[in-house]
């Protein structure tokens, strides 16, 4: 007998005909003797619906409010699961994250989760009870309803394995896994059988939508066996390990991430002084703006530099006008320079630590596609280019053959 903890998102509980789907699943696991906690989100839509009947009171609702309302949709997708179960002969029982023990910090509409406790949830366990939580929500310390910030629902599956120290977290979607890059873009992308904590934390950050990255990262610290798996289908799904196999030689290349949620901005002819990126990125810092790539360039003269930086695109209007009103009067320089036309692809893989030349093949692979790269940044198993969006499903397509991840591919040589 295992303790599973099953997470569906959304689209799995999207409607009545999908719950009573996800009771049947659930069924046939606690049939066999395991023990289940399932995780469940808001309906698909519930949460943007709610959003907008915020949005039709009030154009800035305070945090506690919203969290209050949009935590309500979870609500319903528990109630409604533990009925059909108990509708099919399955003992269960649902809670919201207040009810189950989830305690997090007061931070409203992304918070952190402190403690959770387990005590009611062993003792249904043991009881042979499913136990239904809502994903998402917490308590702090006042008694306040709190929300983990979109995609939370994973989060809350992979703290609960931790806590109760589960054999797997499931993390039920609409695909059947991860692949090797998106298949809406790239017809021959391939389900991976395994991905590090590490690889799927680069492809979270970097754009990939499968899992939420503090769902990884709660797996990675906490060693909790993660497996993505489809709601619609039977199959393997893919696992995610702690770290790459011992007994295997990594392949070169685990997947390709991209992003077209960026805009690139640089101040050219900026006075190169010390202190001077401080001075730039300081105003946008206390905006909450998240910086992603940096480049500063030193002119021929020394005396010069040119800065780019890029940031999201929701951020991107706030950004010019931060640079425009207080930071090029502060520093002086040039003239702003803006677009946000552009995308951001990224090469992950393990095997980059033992391998050389993985920069010069994808910059090849992109100059005879005629792509040019704007921006490069890197790290031990990541490499990502900025280039122009046109661009971005081509850049995709040819590094995805030119690495060997294409489903027919079975070699992952350097050429």
């Amino acid at each position: 007998m295992a303790l599973y903890v099953q997470k569906f998102g959304g689209t799995s509980v999207g409607s009545v005909e999908r719950i009573k789907a996800v009771a049947e699943k659930v069924k046939r696991f606690r049939d066999e003797g395991h023990q289940i906690v399932v995780v469940v989100s808001a309906m698909s839509g519930e949460t943007n619906r709610l959003i907008g009947l915020a949005s039709e009171i009030n154009d800035d609702p305070t945090p506690r409010e919203m969290d209050m309302l949009v935590s309500t949709g979870e609500q319903v997708t528990i109630s409604l699961l533990a009925m059909a179960l108990q509708k099919i002969g399955v003992s269960a029982t649902s809670y919201t994250g207040a009810q189950v023990g989830i305690r997090t910090d007061s931070a409203h509409t992304k918070a952190r989760i402190q403690h959770i406790d387990t005590d009611d949830l062993r003792a249904d366990l043991d009881a042979g009870k499913v136990v239904v939580v809502a994903g998402f929500q917490g308590v702090d310390g006042d008694g306040n309803i709190t929300t983990l910030g979109r995609g939370g629902s994973d989060t809350t599956g992979v703290a609960l394995a931790a806590a109760l120290k589960a054999d797997e977290c499931q993390i039920y979607t609409d695909v059947d896994g991860v692949y090797t890059t998106d298949p809406r873009v790239c017809s021959k992308a391939r389900r991976l059988e395994t991905v590090t904590v590490e690889e799927m934390l680069e492809m979270a950050s970097l754009g990939s939508k499968i899992l939420q990255i503090r769902a990884v990262e709660f797996a990675g610290k906490y060693n909790v066996p993660l497996r993505v798996l489809s709601s619609f289908e039977d199959g393997p799904g893919t696992l995610i390990v702690a770290e790459e196999e011992d007994n295997m030689e990594e392949p070169l290349i685990s997947g390709i991430a991209f992003n077209v949620n960026e805009a690139k901005l640089t101040l050219l002819n900026t006075p190169d002084i010390p202190g001077v990126a401080s001075k730039i990125l300081g105003p946008i810092a206390d905006s909450n703006i998240e910086i992603d790539m940096i480049v500063q360039n030193v002119s021929p003269d020394g005396n010069t530099t040119d800065f780019s930086f890029t940031v999201a695109k929701s951020d991107f209007k706030a950004t010019q006008r931060i640079l425009t009103e207080i930071v090029i009067p502060s520093v002086g320089g040039g003239e702003l320079r803006a677009d946000d036309n552009i995308a951001k692809v990224s090469l992950v893989g393990v095997g980059m630590r033992s391998h050389a030349g993985v920069a010069s093949k994808m910059f090849r692979v992109l100059a005879e596609e005629g792509i040019n790269i704007r921006m490069v940044s890197t790290s031990e198993i990541k490499i990502s280019v900025l280039i122009d969006e046109k661009f971005m499903e081509l850049a995709v397509r040819s590094l995805h053959t030119a690495f060997g991840l294409d489903a027919e591919a079975v070699s992952d040589e350097m050429a």
